[in-house]
């Protein structure tokens, strides 16, 4: 009986997210497809639920050989947000994006990072919630980096704000326009 449960619940899951082509829509792509840098941040706690999923989303990243190069280290003290960043709204937070020192040949650390970052992103947005990556300036992070328990062996690639967005934007309004895809694909 319990693997008559199990089985059902597996297929379930499958039959849930397997990308059919009878599907009209794919909530993934949906979300990329609808996705934007957040500018307009408003006020509000990002709950620690809300939180745990971005960071796991993160976690689960892949990565060159499984390394899992990375360290987040998550900042939601006011005062430290402000040393990183100026006129963020109470309740935005930031994750700091660390990846480790070194160079292992076929290992690219700042790539992974990007991709845990760019997992992250995505979880936030479709939480509804803000998000914007920053990958320069990081120096505030590093002028402070000891009063953030950044590990040691472990440099600074990017920051995360994820925040509640204002309501009166739209993705369309407020997204950067994207180049033509007869910029940026070639078919051959």
């Amino acid at each position: 009986m319990k693997k008559a449960i199990l089985l059902v619940s597996i297929l379930a899951m499958i039959v849930t997210i397997a990308p059919f082509p009878s599907q009209a829509q794919n909530s993934v792509v949906d979300l990329i497809l609808k996705s934007y840098s957040a500018r307009a941040f408003s006020s509000g706690e990002v709950s620690e639920e809300a939180l745990e999923q971005i960071i796991e989303a993160g976690i689960k990243a892949p990565s060159a050989r499984n390394l899992q190069p990375w360290k987040f280290t998550v900042v939601r003290d006011v005062e430290l947000v402000g040393k990183i960043m100026r006129g963020i709204p109470k309740g935005n937070l930031i994750i700091i994006v660390s990846g480790e020192d070194g160079e292992r040949e076929g290992i690219n650390v700042d790539f992974d990072c990007a991709l845990a970052v760019e997992n992250m992103y995505l979880a936030a947005q479709s939480l509804g919630l803000g998000a914007r990556i920053y990958t320069s300036p990081v120096g505030n992070v590093e002028r402070i980096r000891q009063e953030l328990d950044i590990p040691e062996g472990y440099r600074v690639i990017a920051l995360l704000r994820i925040g509640r967005v204002d309501e009166k934007v739209d993705a369309v309004s407020s997204a950067s326009p994207r180049k033509p895809k007869e910029k940026v694909v070639n078919y051959k």
